[in-house]
């Protein structure tokens, strides 16, 4: 065994911790698990030689989405560790409970009861349904949380400048889920305009594919099919979206224009002697592409689905699944649900630089995102899901393909990305291109609320105007 020391053999430099802690538990502990914990540990080190703080995070609403964001602690348990939940579900209650060794005392049923205790974390992951966003950010905020905050924001303009301006008032971050931004191929679209690939961006259009079996199962049967209970379409699915043309632009969007409606999913399209549920033995359950029973039944892989259907974390039942499909909202006929969002909307955006952009969000596809810029030295596009992106350069005259390395986890990799960017953002460490301020989050929240509102009134809608009258 060697043991490096400084020159001066009287200080013994932290940057020789690893080797120092490698060498004396490799004797003590060889191959023991404490050993390997050690050694992962003391690899933590920033390069000016300190330890790297570990992060403590509390969890408010413990579904699908906080239990992913949460399961970034289980990875990177040198990181983040998760010290407390609030869940008005018992199950994942008691999931949460015993994946992150949450003492009782930290378990609660309420996010005002949470909140009623003194802080006990550095920041809170808010991933509550979207209606109830509003009211437990402004307590955590008010408590000097900083937060991770599941898209959108809120459900109205107003609650959204609401938080931007508690957060600005208490000094605490607030990181809004707007995932693409950390994933890989959006990143290499960014650099691409932001290196002058491109030249001036002239125009954009952009896709968002969301897929007819995806559409069934979130927006016609699921939590987002009802404005009223959750938030519209262009909110719900497609914040993603004018949060990521704002940022590859890098401009402010002046003027919106919209148009849209819900067109299939509608009771007069149901087909003759289909019952309300699946189920129930429908005549056309062999050839209806959104018969329950094959999505959330039959299809054993469709995690996602099953996961959903029943309301739980961990691994579903057939038995779980069949009552869920008995009972809950996802067992019925598309065509006899309480949905109200649309199925189809179009958005012609106009930014303050003179670029213009057209959006389509559709449910009728396979699904995914795509994009095409045109700029005044070449045009960049991804078709929708692709990992490859294609380059024409004015200068040479050719197509070139760029394949980008796919990420692993949801959303293209940006579910642990947005995790990975917050834990250095809240260490202190120089965020990323991909962080924003909160205050730029809710402003691309706006253009989504001033599409609607275009969509809806049948007319232009100025950003400024709309600002104003909030």
């Amino acid at each position: 065994m060697v043991l490096k020391m400084s020159p001066s053999c009287c200080t013994f430099p932290i940057s020789y911790l690893y080797e120092f802690i490698h060498n004396i538990y490799y004797l003590l502990f060889a191959f023991d698990s404490k050993y390997m914990t050690m050694v992962r540990e003391a690899k933590h080190l920033s390069k000016g030689g300190t330890f790297m703080k570990k992060l403590s995070a509390v969890v408010v609403g413990y579904g699908l989405r906080g239990s992913i964001y949460a399961g970034y602690a289980t990875q990177h348990p040198e990181d983040l560790e998760i010290v407390g939940v609030a869940d008005a579900n018992p199950v994942r209650r008691e999931t949460a409970k015993e994946r992150h060794n949450i003492p009782s005392d930290r378990i609660f049923s309420s996010w005002e009861e949470l909140t009623a205790q003194p802080k006990m974390a550095d920041f809170a992951i808010v991933a509550t349904q979207d209606n109830m966003h509003y009211e437990p950010a402004l307590a955590l905020i008010e408590k000097g949380y900083n937060l991770l905050l599941e898209k959108p924001m809120a459900p109205t303009a107003k609650q959204c400048k609401d938080i931007a301006e508690a957060a600005e008032r208490k000094g605490v971050r607030v990181v809004v889920c707007h995932v693409l931004r950390f994933t890989n191929i959006w990143r290499a679209i960014k650099n691409m305009v932001d290196e002058d690939k491109l030249g001036k961006i002239v125009s954009i259009a952009a896709m968002e594919n969301v897929g007819h079996i995806h559409q069934s199962h979130s927006y016609v049967r699921g939590n987002w099919r009802n404005t009223a209970e959750s938030s519209c379409m262009i909110m719900a699915k497609c914040c993603h979206d004018m949060d990521i043309l704002q940022w590859v632009l890098g401009s402010k969007c002046v003027r919106v224009q919209s148009f849209g409606s819900l067109t299939h999913f509608r009771p007069e399209n149901r087909p003759a002697g289909a019952p309300d549920r699946c189920i129930e033995g429908c005549p056309h359950g062999d050839t209806c592409y959104y018969n329950a029973v094959k999505l959330y039944y039959d299809d054993k892989k469709n995690y996602w689905f099953r996961h959903a259907c029943t309301e739980t974390i961990d691994i579903p039942t057939d038995e779980q699944v069949l009552e869920a499909l008995k009972t809950g909202p996802y067992g019925r006929c598309v065509y006899a649900c309480d949905n109200d969002v649309v199925d189809h909307q179009v958005v012609n955006l106009e930014f303050d630089d003179g670029c213009t952009v057209s959006f389509t969000m559709n449910a009728f596809n396979k699904g995914g995102r795509g994009i095409h810029i045109y700029g005044t030295k070449g045009e960049l596009f991804r078709e929708c899901g692709s990992k490859t992106l294609k380059y024409f350069s004015f200068d040479t005259r050719t197509w070139e393909n760029i394949e980008v390395p796919p990420s692993e986890s949801g959303h293209e990799g940006g579910d642990m990305g947005i995790m990975k960017d917050l834990v250095a953002l809240l260490r202190g460490e120089a965020p990323s291109k991909s962080v924003c301020e909160v205050r730029t989050s809710c402003e691309n929240h706006l253009i989504g609320f001033a599409a609607e509102q275009a969509r809806l009134e049948g007319r232009v809608v100025s950003l400024e105007d709309f600002v104003k009258n909030i």
